[in-house]
């Protein structure tokens, strides 16, 4: 606390200066009363303190990759003529092996020496090397990737003595025009440290992961402090510095203009006791939203356009057990405000299962609140993975029973019902024909396909061929295939 009083008594002495330089005009009443720095002492006020506490607890990462390539692999080899008439008749060329390195920084969060940092920085690495700020080198191992929030989380290796760490802040509690620090790496030059506010909260429309809900600030931040602390003046952490607009021209790769993005404190606990308890498990809504505009303000008889708005429920689902409809309004969780369906996303996802929270929600013009328990995603039906052999249009693909939590893990829509095709063998009759991963396949010579068994129990009798239906990108293709 007395580090925050510090750093809001220097903002006001350099206000101060700035009044004493522009004396000699003239000044508000107000104004009169406003006083100079009274000695060196107040014009020395620094963050210095803190820094020296933080700084160690913040790393440089750096990791190894080795990456195979042929050798002087002609360009004819891959001209579709030439592939015509000699197919895979290409001659064996020799693989080199070279190392691709890469830099990024880490935060220590606890003694033993956990390390949270961003999944693109240690991601397909061979070898990952934590260095911290007192030069020592460690091995680390990875204990989490988590792409989805583009965060990971590793272990140093060889700790013989408890390592400075950073405590979490409730990422909740900031306002905008709070005054935070990056620290990191950038571009490889050593651990630094640059100041500025938090100019927006619940970033939602960024697209860098698929949990988009980012802490913008003006800190510079730049290459090599992605996975570096952003932190608040009580020496605590708020967030993960994770990315940056650039303004890229004249195919420059850019820098830093004043517009970073950090993940929120509150979503970095969530992966690091995930990785804690052996694995990603999040809760689930069991509803598909859309973000209330404008427009469906209006129809909805709302003063302002906020909330995410509630179109489908999905039969069992948490949302259906705990009574929300379709056409409800979500407008909060737990007393936080939801802005979009983007923030619905975010602050279900930093809940745990079995959690109970408070929906409000807007019904029929009405506000209310309605309990929920948090549960994670339904694996019903089971799975049934299943490699297709035989004669079959389908034949080479793997095809699974579709439930929320398979839809998820497979990035698809977690409403969706049926069976999915998972992969497919290069070149089998599945591939030739066009079947793509992720298609759902809706329709077999006019038989709806509910599951894996009615697949295969419709594929068995082509005699006379087969039409087939396909789900795509919201879209159902058909096509028939002679048997």
């Amino acid at each position: 606390m007395n580090r925050l009083n510090a750093a809001w008594h220097a903002i006001w002495v350099i206000g101060a200066i700035c009044m004493a330089q522009i004396a000699a005009a003239p000044a508000p009443a107000a104004a009169q009363n406003e006083t100079v720095p009274g000695g060196r002492g107040e014009i020395s006020l620094t963050f210095a303190p803190l820094v020296r506490e933080v700084g160690p607890a913040v790393v440089n990462v750096y990791t190894r990759t080795v990456v195979s390539e042929r050798r002087g692999k002609s360009p004819l080899f891959d001209d579709p003529f030439f592939k015509r008439f000699f197919g895979d008749l290409v001659p064996s060329l020799p693989q080199r092996r070279r190392e691709a390195t890469s830099l990024g920084s880490g935060v220590i969060v606890d003694a033993e020496g956990t390390v949270v940092t961003n999944n693109h920085v240690i991601e397909g690495a061979d070898e990952i090397t934590v260095v911290l700020n007192d030069r020592r080198e460690f091995k680390a191992r990875l204990i989490l990737a988590d792409p989805d929030t583009d965060l990971a989380v590793l272990a140093i290796d060889g700790v013989e003595e408890p390592l400075p760490f950073v405590e979490f802040h409730d990422s909740d509690d900031l306002s905008v025009g709070d005054l935070v620090l990056a620290i990191g790496n950038p571009f490889g030059v050593g651990q630094t440290v640059t100041m500025g506010i938090v100019s927006a909260l619940a970033r939602t429309n960024v697209g860098i992961t698929d949990y988009s809900f980012f802490i913008q600030t003006d800190a510079s931040i730049n290459p090599g402090n992605s996975g570096g602390a952003l932190i608040g003046t009580d020496g605590r952490l708020v967030g993960i510095n994770t990315a940056i607009y650039s303004n890229q021209r004249g195919g420059s790769t850019g820098g830093s203009v004043g517009i970073g993005f950090a993940v929120p404190s509150n979503m970095v606990a969530t992966v690091l006791r995930a990785a804690r308890d052996g694995g990603v498990v999040r809760p689930w809504l069991g509803a598909r939203t859309q973000t209330v505009t404008s427009d469906l303000a209006d129809s909805l008889g709302m003063k302002r356009p906020i909330g995410a708005l509630v179109n489908d429920i999905y039969p069992g689902g948490p949302a259906e057990h705990a009574g929300i409809e379709p056409g409800d309004v979500v407008i909060s969780i737990d007393g936080r405000e939801v802005i979009d369906s983007g923030a619905l996303r975010y602050r279900v996802a930093t809940r745990a299962p079995g959690e109970d929270v408070t929906i409000g929600i807007i019904r029929n013009g009405r506000e209310q609140e309605i309990s929920m328990a948090m549960e994670p995603p339904a694996e019903d039906p089971p799975a049934q993975v299943t490699d297709l052999t035989g004669r079959s249009p389908f034949t080479g693909s793997r095809v699974a029973n579709l439930s929320p939590a398979l839809a998820i893990e497979e990035g698809m829509d977690e409403m969706a019902h049926g069976v999915v095709v998972l992969g497919l063998r290069r070149g089998s009759a599945a591939d030739q024909i066009g079947v793509r991963r992720g298609d759902i396949v809706v329709r077999i010579n006019g038989r709806d396909i509910d599951s894996v068994d009615t697949l295969l129990d419709t594929l068995s009798d082509g005699r006379g061929g087969w039409e087939l239906s396909i789900k795509r990108d919201g879209k159902v293709l058909t096509t028939r295939v002679q048997g």
